[in-house]
């Protein structure tokens, strides 16, 4: 399999590539606007993947799919918050080459319009997959589970990255971005604003068997969970994600 990834040198595609290192029949194809970054990453890479680096900007996303005729399509790159008024260039472009696609967003207004293509990409017979991270896929996939024995009323969901996890700038930007901005989520069963990072509540972790975690500030931050579980859940009354900090 051919995989191109998108921002492959950054810290979430890096991640993934070496995830996949130990697929001996993958062919990872390290893309980015610096080749310089990419062949650095490579140079370092270690597995039994095949990897190559590539100067690949998303907006060349067209010629860089003729070219190296991937069979999937991977957008690590972001942040998807600031991808301007032709924010699917990628997957249009992978939907008109048959080639499947997914990203790693966490912009709630990106990952709730990807719903837009389902059609045309299952006309295309490919997958287009979008917000396959932390948010929502596990809110989501939690949430299926308790509703099984159980009805949802208010969900409050918050990731707490380690201390010792790698920030790239793209994910300081995306959550820079959300101070003071307007948060689409539900309350009260009905859909309103509030403002990014402006409303906080503190949580204590504790892991089963183990000791609690330092008491950590969460902050509300606009993540696709706000948007998409609702639609999924008639009786959902309330909704809050928030990102945890030492403070």
């Amino acid at each position: 399999m051919r995989i191109l990834i998108l921002g492959g040198y950054g810290i979430f595609g890096g991640r993934l590539a070496e995830l996949l290192s130990d697929i001996g029949d993958a062919e990872i194809l390290i893309c980015g606007r610096s080749v310089s970054n990419a062949t650095k990453f490579c140079q370092t890479y270690s597995g039994i993947a095949t990897v190559t680096p590539h100067a690949l900007d998303r907006k060349n996303i067209v010629k860089g799919i003729a070219k190296y005729q991937p069979d999937i399509v991977v957008d690590a790159s972001g942040p998807f918050q600031g991808y301007g008024d032709n924010p699917y260039i990628v997957v249009k472009a992978c939907i008109a080459a048959g080639v499947n696609y997914m990203d790693l967003a966490d912009a709630a207004d990106f990952v709730f319009g990807i719903s837009q293509f389902d059609v045309s990409a299952k006309a295309a017979s490919v997958y287009v997959l979008s917000g396959v991270s932390s948010f929502p896929v596990l809110t989501a996939a939690v949430l299926r589970e308790l509703t099984k024995d159980m009805a949802v009323r208010s969900v409050t969901g918050g990731i707490a990255p380690s201390p010792h996890a790698v920030i790239g700038m793209n994910v300081m930007r995306a959550v820079i971005s959300y101070a003071g901005t307007p948060v689409k989520l539900t309350r009260d069963g009905k859909q309103t604003l509030a403002r990014g990072l402006t409303e906080s509540r503190r949580f204590t972790i504790a892991p089963p068997g183990l000791l609690p975690l330092r008491n950590l500030r969460f902050s509300l931050v606009d993540v696709p969970d706000l948007q998409v579980i609702p639609g999924e859940y008639d009786g959902l009354q309330d909704i809050l994600d928030g990102r945890g900090a030492r403070s």
